[in-house]
């Protein structure tokens, strides 16, 4: 991930290297920047060609620096869902977008702060709702087993702790 040209901290940042790049005449470094940073090919060559006045604006960095994230964690379920909380907070607001692009912030750690979350709000089921539940184990259907515990951060929770860990205070080593 980012392996050419580094992380970038803004939006900005990755505009002035594209330029930069354009002033010399590398196309193809400016290509390679965009597919580094999840930005789409043909965006670069509007950029090239000069219909494009910028590489990217605070939302392409944004939710190109998640599409890069996302397939480098292979994510699926709830997480997926839970990266779609964060590319659509970015949609909504330029300053969540400018938030997720700065460097110190990653879809992991947002991630494993709602998986922390989880764990520690987690709530016993009834056992008459367990009860009701089989679960295929070594091939065969059985009852599922209790006592049931489940925790998961509803949606406006979710959305909340992730604008938490995006626009709070800066906390390059720990989750959420």
């Amino acid at each position: 991930m980012f392996e050419r040209f580094g992380e970038f901290d803004s939006a900005d940042e990755l505009n002035r290297t594209a330029a930069a790049e354009l002033a010399e005449g590398d196309t193809g470094a400016i290509l390679t920047l965009a597919k580094e940073n999840g930005l789409d090919e043909e965006d670069a060559r509007d950029y090239i060609d000069g219909v494009a006045g910028e590489l990217a604006t605070p939302l392409m960095a944004a939710l190109g620096k998640l599409a890069v994230e996302k397939r480098e964690l292979d994510l699926s379920g709830i997480l997926e869902d839970w990266a779609g909380y964060i590319a659509d907070a970015c949609a909504d607001s330029t300053e969540m977008a400018i938030a997720v692009r700065r460097k110190g912030k990653s879809l992991k750690m947002a991630i494993a702060g709602l998986i922390r979350f989880a764990f520690e709000h987690k709530v016993r089921v009834n056992d008459k709702i367990v009860d009701m539940v089989t679960v295929m184990h070594n091939g065969r259907e059985v009852p599922m087993q209790k006592p049931l515990y489940l925790g998961m951060p509803n949606r406006a929770e979710a959305k909340k702790l992730l604008r938490d860990y995006y626009l709070g205070e800066e906390k390059k080593d720990d989750c959420l």
